[in-house]
């Protein structure tokens, strides 16, 4: 039976590693900010969406897809995290939209406490009874 479906994009690991590589190391998009005194500065902007357009897919689908396959999974984990990384240094700096864009790594800025007691609900010691009914007098 002939396969059907588009040829892989990359045969080898190594391929898209390079290909990850030119794109952090060489080709990173940079975004022009402007100091208080209105003094223009670069900064970079990796983005899964631009890597994934970078390294030639047409969706962020196709690029998580390549991370199933046994052997491309380590290089697009990566390639993620350094792109995780880069929002987690921004969001040291107090960049708000880091945090937004590190929610959706996963992150979370919720606490989570836990009310229980190694894993057992805390109940009250005793059974409360209901109090006994006064009985009327009898006339």
């Amino acid at each position: 039976m002939a396969k059907v479906g588009r040829p892989p994009m990359f045969k080898t690991v190594e391929e898209i590693e390079a290909k990850i590589r030119a794109y952090f190391n060489e080709d990173l998009p940079k975004k022009t900010k402007y100091t208080a005194k209105g003094e223009p500065y670069e900064v970079e902007v990796p983005t899964v969406s631009g890597l994934a357009l970078y390294l030639g897919f047409v969706d962020r689908r196709s690029f998580y897809d390549y991370e199933d396959k046994p052997e491309f999974t380590h290089a697009i984990k990566k390639a993620r995290f350094l792109i995780e990384k880069h929002y987690e240094e921004l969001a040291q700096d107090g960049v708000t939209t880091a945090i937004f864009a590190l929610k959706n790594f996963g992150w979370s800025d919720a606490s989570q406490l836990d009310v229980t007691s190694d894993g057992k609900s805390i109940a009250p010691p005793v059974a409360w009874a209901e109090p006994e009914k006064k009985k009327k007098p009898k006339k």
